[in-house]
């Protein structure tokens, strides 16, 4: 059975709703949490893919977090296997390094629920063409980064000009959550409420307003990871 490599910084910050293509995709997950203590790999393996998904840390943070260095350095492998890449926030920064664009503080934290609109490269994109133009999505980022050089620019929102890119064929970074659920940004609310606080943010707003947005966001998120599994090769 194929299997990709999963890179997990935060206990609250899972594959969510990703977990789920995968499984009806046949395809199995090597997850390695560097929140727990897991050492990076230093070579891709017979794995078929990398997900590197979202965290509290900075890719700036290497010298506090020195794992980064070797996770940026298995996305260069991976880069270079042509192997499939899936960036979910912290993960599309890591993405966004590997290629070389600098990864810095945004003028704001940009966290809940915003709309994202999809660039005209999109359209024709295969993980995005069949998603509408814009639609409302979940955040939860205080840094930003400008599309790689090399890349195509995929998404935006109005606080942040690159929200989505692809690089080559089958390498993807997506600053927003596609892939939370209902208890996931429960936990995400509880785990980061001190954040929330000093941004003087509600939790209560964000799960209020979950109920309203995240059906639609499910949908988008099937649509795109499904798109996304058929890049895998055995």
């Amino acid at each position: 059975m194929r299997t990709v490599l999963v890179l997990q910084h935060a206990a609250c910050e899972t594959l969510g709703t990703i977990a789920d293509t995968l499984r009806r995709a046949s395809v199995q997950t090597t997850c390695i949490r560097t929140f727990a203590g897991d050492s990076i790999p230093a070579h891709m393996g017979e794995a078929v893919g990398l997900i590197l998904m979202g965290g509290p840390m900075g890719v700036y943070e290497q010298d506090q977090y020195p794992f980064l260095a070797d996770e940026i350095r298995l996305i260069e492998r991976a880069l270079a296997e042509g192997k499939p890449i899936l960036g979910v926030c912290l993960g599309s920064q890591l993405l966004a390094a590997a290629l070389g664009a600098r990864v810095r503080k945004g003028p704001q934290k940009e966290i809940g629920w915003f709309p994202v609109t999809l660039t005209e490269a999109a359209r024709a994109d295969a993980l995005f063409a069949d998603v509408p133009p814009s639609f409302i999505a979940y955040h939860w980022h205080g840094d930003v980064f400008d599309c790689p050089s090399g890349a195509v620019s995929l998404a935006r929102s109005e606080l942040t000009e690159c929200q989505a890119f692809r690089y080559g064929a089958n390498a993807y970074g997506l600053l927003f959550h596609l892939e939370v659920t209902a208890p996931l940004i429960a936990e995400m609310v509880r785990t980061f409420a001190a954040e929330l606080h000093e941004a003087g943010l509600s939790g209560e707003e964000i799960l209020r307003r979950a109920t309203q947005h995240l059906p639609e966001l499910e949908r988008i998120g099937q649509t795109v990871f499904h798109a996304w599994t058929r890049l895998l090769k055995a």
